[in-house]
């Protein structure tokens, strides 16, 4: 099992996720402010018109109710919109600093790299000069 996400992690391009992972946070920070900023509570005008015919109020009835549906829905769908971005912003600030974190990580694993391949070059020579002495 472990194995199988070893290669999922190897297989991503780890340099092209931390260049764009700023890039992606300005663009979730920049969709948030434009969602943020629209206002969803629009007012439909009052309807001032009185009809001539029973037929043509009913009529006039139904597309008014059609059109309160619809801005309805629409006011739904700014909702889920707003709810959305607010996601995607979140998402993008987290893989912002996983990005970070991730970075730092891969500095240590190249201080600790050097650092034992430094312990194994002593400990070779260590041993080298250790056979050479004894059996000299």
């Amino acid at each position: 099992m472990a194995i199988g996400w070893i290669t999922v992690l190897q297989s991503v391009p780890w340099s092209e996720v931390i260049r764009n992972a700023p890039k992606v946070a300005a663009t979730a920070k920049k969709l948030w402010n434009t969602v943020a900023r629209k206002n969803t509570s629009e007012e439909s005008p009052a309807s001032g018109m009185h009809a001539a015919s029973s037929s043509e109020f009913r009529a006039i009835a139904a597309i008014e109710s059609r059109i309160g549906s619809l801005e309805e829905g629409v006011s739904e769908l700014n909702n889920q919109m707003l709810a959305s971005s607010e996601v995607i912003k979140a998402l993008a600030d987290q893989n912002t600093m996983l990005i970070q974190r991730i970075e730092i990580n891969r500095v240590r694993m190249i201080w600790l790299a050097a650092a034992t391949a430094a312990a194994v070059i002593i400990a070779v020579v260590s041993l080298y000069l250790a056979l050479f002495r004894n059996g000299a």
